[in-house]
């Protein structure tokens, strides 16, 4: 992008091949993931580079260099990555601390479709509220990318799940990743407190942000943790702490940066993810593949939420 604005300012432009430096991989990417964080990028919301830029920061693909100073991977490897700056690129330079092995037995588009929303989903249950058995929690925008990763993982901890659809198609696919109850966004308040005899969720896993803040905050029960973790509807205006003060609510703004700040903690997240996914626990839907050329389609799709799971670029 040249200028930051709508799905057209997304172009195929030729630049010279990067050449990794102290601490990085040069990995030639065969699938780069399409991130809600992209279209902020795009349109200017604090997220990434300032134009001009190559947009994206999750892919995976196969090392063909790497910089001084790398002991942990080797050309030829596979990796997978989630804050790798400009990964919409047949080649991307990665820091070596930020990538992830992948087994031999999880292919190329899995890992890119797994590891962003994935290990976004993994932080969301086990830390930043963590699911107890037989907790409700509500998963807003259950059909999507994180939503069905995270109903899956709820359901693993022994939770329940009332998630929330626009359609009837998605309804299909949120019950088919184990939510137990799906309604649209006007019944979830009621239907959360018939569910919990009145006292409401235990969380809210909310990436839809402003048509949904306020209901959620009335949805939980006292004490229960409102974790806005995106705000595809628009940002959700300064709040006023006494909507907290009636329950003793818990608010956050995670982010997946706040849950991978060590190599360790990354590497625990990742693994667990793809580990599911190889042992069957944990199934990925890919809604799209684009071929790098139609970014901006996928851009337009992901925003009209015409498209459920995760899409994806594919540079060859």
């Amino acid at each position: 992008m040249e200028r930051n604005g709508g799905p057209e300012v997304l172009r195929l432009a030729d630049r010279p091949d990067p050449e990794p430096g102290e601490g990085q991989l040069l990995v030639e990417v065969a699938a780069a993931g399409v991130n809600y964080r992209d279209v902020y990028e795009r349109v200017g919301g604090g997220y990434g580079s300032p134009p001009p830029a190559v947009v994206g920061v999750e892919g995976t693909g196969v090392v063909r260099a790497v910089g001084a100073g790398v002991g942990d991977f080797s050309p030829g490897d596979r990796v997978a990555w989630t804050n790798g700056p400009g990964s919409y690129a047949e080649l991307v330079l990665v820091n070596a601390r930020a990538a992830v092995p992948v087994p031999d037995d999880v292919d190329d588009e899995t890992a890119a479709a797994a590891l962003l929303q994935g290990m976004t989903a993994h932080y969301l249950c086990i830390s930043t509220y963590a699911v107890q058995a037989d907790d409700w929690v509500v998963v807003h925008a259950a059909a999507g990318g994180v939503g069905l990763l995270l109903t899956q993982m709820v359901k693993l901890r022994g939770g329940n799940v009332l998630g929330t659809t626009s359609t009837d198609d998605k309804a299909a696919l949120a019950r088919d990743a184990g939510a137990d109850e799906v309604v649209d966004y006007e019944q979830f308040v009621e239907r959360a407190k018939d569910l919990t005899h009145g006292k409401g969720v235990a969380a809210v896993y909310d990436g839809v942000g402003k048509t949904t803040f306020d209901d959620s905050l009335e949805s939980l029960r006292t004490r229960g943790v409102m974790a806005l973790y995106g705000q595809a509807s628009g940002a959700v205006p300064p709040v006023e702490t006494r909507l907290l003060s009636g329950k003793g609510l818990f608010l956050t703004r995670p982010s997946l940066v706040h849950y991978t700040l060590t190599r360790d903690e990354l590497l625990w997240r990742a693994t667990d993810v793809l580990d599911w996914i190889r042992d069957g626990k944990l199934t990925i839907r890919i809604g799209g593949r684009y071929p790098l050329a139609e970014a901006a389609r996928a851009h337009e799709d992901l925003q009209a939420r015409r498209t459920t799971g995760k899409l994806l670029l594919l540079p060859r």
